[in-house]
């Protein structure tokens, strides 16, 4: 049967034509409303779109035969990946196709800023001549700090050093190789980096570390007259306190292509002329929607043969090729990056992933299951999408050095694998029919436990009445305890708990369970 495809959104013609000529049904209907999709998504078994519409969970699960969700674009914020993976649709982006776009307009934008553009040509169209008021300023040998030195952020610096700026950088998961490879001095922290620059320009996702990253205290840092540009994310630049330091004269001009509401219809920084303001348009030219439209063409076919996508950002799937032990490997994988992200607090220098028993006899391709690994640590960190085509440059450039290695014996179980971040281990088998995973170690102490999506894991010194006392704090809070297990270390007498829990987590708990254990250590995990 002839696969069908619904194209929701205004997706460039060359990557409808190219579905087409792969034999598939589409249909290009890009004004529904949410409810006619709802009402005609159980036919489709890929929907392709931009970010014109919400993929809600409704319509995840109204699409009884949806296989692949592709955005033919790069932010998928706009489709609920958690219902995705739980339906096991493969939700896949087009994430290089408007990088050159965006760049550019970060220096459309710069440039404009700079040169006092929108006001000058408004002052030309009021039939005005006024060459004394618009007095502008050079970009040359002026220091430009780029925040977040990703794809974007590369170009940035690329074209920014053709107009001879000097270039310095924040980006906490950028290598100083790197960095040096793109020509900029690297700075430790935001306030090292803020009194330095005349030009500010994010290129950082969204993420709950980068919503509201620049506020009132770190305007009040800047040089006077700063220029600040945002197309990457909205919200990085907390707009109310922007517009008090745009008032103020701290902050000469900004402009910001990505606010804080999507569409953005009112802001505060609408009554300044000196803050250029565009509605998301970075990405829309006419190179980047053709090459958005067949990347995600291409891409989707992939999905809807069954083959290992390239670009998919919620799970990882597996090529037919891979050996059955092993592909149910890849989301234990993902989830144990994702833990060993919040047990460190700091990105590795090495991540090793080593197999044992079925799945080292399996031949399968190990790097896989480390971009996995990777994958959970940096989607965590940074909002990083990594498959396993491009795991090893983004490792590289986060200064990550990739291992695997084999093992016959997997002890008391058929399989296992064990990731290490630097000194920190994490080891998952899959149990029963549903390859369910379990992590069987921790910080090498053995267990053998479901997680679940909240988690607390403690380490105190062994001794009596501490598995009650972590009972009444959250018994107290009214946390329920669905799962629990703990461990000993016989030889530094101390002991592990690992807590499956429903219910808030707060940080008054926190310390009270530190309090009630006398923990060395506590962590609260979110899987």
């Amino acid at each position: 049967m002839t696969k069908k495809i619904l194209v929701a959104d205004r997706v460039a013609k060359e990557g409808v034509e190219a579905l087409l000529n792969k034999g598939y049904e589409v249909d290009v209907r890009p004004d529904l409303t949410h409810e006619e999709i709802l009402e005609i998504i159980p036919a489709y078994d890929a929907l392709v779109l931009r970010s014109g519409i919400k993929v809600t969970r409704d319509i995840i699960e109204a699409g009884k035969n949806l296989r692949v969700i592709g955005r033919a674009g790069v932010t998928v914020d706009n489709i609920d990946l958690v219902a995705a993976s739980e339906h096991d649709i493969v939700v896949c982006n087009a994430p290089t196709s408007n990088i050159v776009s965006a760049a550019e307009h970060t220096f459309a934008l710069l440039l404009a800023c700079a040169r006092n553009l929108p006001q000058i040509n408004e002052s030309m169209h009021n039939g005005e001549w006024d060459r004394t008021n618009f007095m502008g300023e050079e970009l040359f040998e002026k220091t430009l700090a780029i925040c977040g030195l990703g794809r974007i952020g590369a170009l940035v610096a690329q074209r920014a050093k053709a107009f001879g700026m000097k270039l310095i950088g924040y980006d906490p998961y950028c290598s100083a190789e790197r960095a040096e490879q793109l020509g900029v001095k690297l700075c430790e922290t935001l306030e090292e980096l803020l009194p330095q620059a005349d030009f500010i320009t994010v290129h950082m996702p969204h993420t709950e570390s980068t919503v509201g990253m620049f506020g009132a205290k770190e305007f009040a840092a800047m040089k006077d007259g700063v220029i600040l540009i945002n197309t990457a994310a909205g919200g990085i630049y907390q707009e109310k306190a922007l517009s008090d330091f745009l008032a103020a004269g701290k902050v000469r001009a900004v402009g910001i292509d990505m606010f804080e509401e999507d569409p953005c219809y009112e802001s505060p920084l609408h009554e300044f002329p000196n803050a250029i303001l565009t509605p998301h348009i970075a990405a829309v030219t006419e190179e980047a929607q053709r090459r958005a439209g067949l990347q995600i063409a291409e891409y989707v076919s992939m999905g809807l043969e069954g083959f290992l996508v390239p670009t998919i950002v919620n799970l990882m799937s597996a090529s037919p090729e891979m050996p059955d032990v092993l592909a149910p490997y890849i989301p234990a994988c993902q989830m144990m990056g994702k833990l060993l992200a919040q047990l460190t607090g700091d990105m590795p220098q090495t991540l090793r992933v080593v197999a044992a028993g079925n799945t080292a006899r399996s031949g399968g391709d190990l790097r896989t299951l480390a971009a996995a690994a990777i994958g959970g640590f940096l989607s965590y960190r940074e909002g990083k999408t990594v498959t396993p085509t491009n795991a090893e440059a983004l490792a590289l450039r986060h200064g990550i050095r990739i291992e695997t290695s084999s093992m016959a014996d997997a002890m008391e179980y058929s399989s296992s694998v064990r990731v290490f971040a630097d000194g920190v281990e994490a080891g998952v088998t899959l149990a029963g029919t549903a390859r369910t995973a379990r992590i069987i170690s921790l910080f090498d102490y053995k267990m053998d436990i479901v997680p679940g999506n909240q988690n607390i894991v403690l380490e105190y010194p062994t001794d009596l009445g501490r598995i009650g006392a972590i009972g009444t704090v959250l018994g107290n809070a009214g946390i329920n305890i669905v799962a629990m297990q703990s461990a000993t270390n016989m030889q530094e007498h101390t002991s592990l708990a690992f807590v499956n829990v429903e219910g808030e987590i707060t940080d008054e708990v926190i310390d009270e369970l530190k309090t009630a254990t006398k923990a060395l250590h506590i962590w609260k995990l979110s899987l």
